[in-house]
């Protein structure tokens, strides 16, 4: 996934059905001697409008939780779409503008407190793993790092079968990746984490070896490719700007049913289209173990 140079302006074309971050604050610097422990957070995605309906099918959404020895306080980080999960996968087709629009950022977002009965519910709060405040205070300038250079959010993971050794065309950007990458920090920053399972939601469309289309200029603009540009605009023609999560399945199930039928798929990964000849099962859900990270540094506390 690229890393770009800065993070741009949101256009304001682009709204939230909910706001991003509502209760979000700065990171805290901790005192180096602090003894902190780092919580595993996962529940279903839209918990909050659905109860445990995404739970059966696995689709979860992961964050990390931290508790401070020498204050007592609690924090959750997580990351997430700015504008909504249905933006981030799919553009909107504005009238008058001959490329698709797309209203794609993902970021973190950082909070006192725990919700302990929502991540417990039907989810998971587990201690894995406990870090000095050096340590923390050195994972909080990486934070800040990964999050003004890996702006955009990806939905799709791509390969070219279910078999674990296939060939990984794309990979995903979304929640479960950044706390994944969370956790990598701390292990190369000196944690050592507990022996426990851990497992992720992946969305995973299966596909030929993808053909590079170009990017919305030379498909789009003066000298683009006119019967690519309609294309591509028909393939997303089914989806609507978003309001609700009931349109957003209505929708996929729409693509979906395009996808089974004329086995193509346009991807947009790193601001540029790609054609995915799509194969057999086209698209799966899985929920798979993704093993604690070990570290290349001395340890500190277990």
């Amino acid at each position: 996934h690229r890393r770009f140079d800065y993070r741009p302006k949101t256009d304001p074309y682009c709204q939230a059905r909910y706001t991003f971050c509502p209760t979000g604050s700065a990171i805290p610097v901790m005192k180096e001697e602090d003894v902190i422990e780092v919580y595993r957070l996962q529940a279903p995605v839209w918990e909050f409008k659905y109860g445990d309906l995404l739970g059966h099918l696995k689709i979860m959404h992961d964050a990390v939780g931290f508790k401070s020895s020498l204050t007592g306080k609690n924090y959750t980080m997580e990351w997430y779409e700015l504008f909504q999960l249905g933006n981030c996968t799919f553009p909107h087709l504005r009238p008058g503008m001959d490329a698709p629009f797309w209203c794609n950022q993902g970021a973190a977002c950082f909070y006192e407190g725990i919700d302990d009965a929502h991540w417990k519910a039907n989810g998971t709060l587990v201690l894995v793993t406990t870090i000095s405040g050096t340590m923390f205070n050195e994972m909080a300038q990486w934070v800040k790092y990964d999050n003004e250079t890996g702006i955009y959010y990806e939905t799709w993971t791509v390969q070219a079968s279910p078999d674990k050794k296939s060939t990984l065309w794309f990979d995903s950007y979304e929640c479960s990746k950044f706390i994944l990458r969370t956790y990598q920090k701390l292990a190369d920053l000196g944690a050592v984490f507990k022996k426990i399972q851990t497992n992720y939601t992946s969305i995973i469309l299966f596909s030929g070896e993808p053909i590079y289309l170009g990017n919305e200029t030379s498909i789009f603009g003066p000298q683009g490719n006119k019967t690519l540009a309609a294309a591509i605009r028909d393939f997303y023609s089914p989806f609507k700007p978003h309001q609700s999560v009931r349109e957003f399945f209505v929708d996929l199930f729409k693509i979906i049913d395009r996808v089974f039928l004329n086995h193509q798929f346009y991807l947009f990964y790193n601001l540029e289209y790609w054609f995915l000849p799509m194969k057999s099962p086209y698209l799966k859900i899985i929920y798979e173990e993704v093993p604690l990270p070990v570290g290349s540094k001395a340890s500190f506390g277990v």
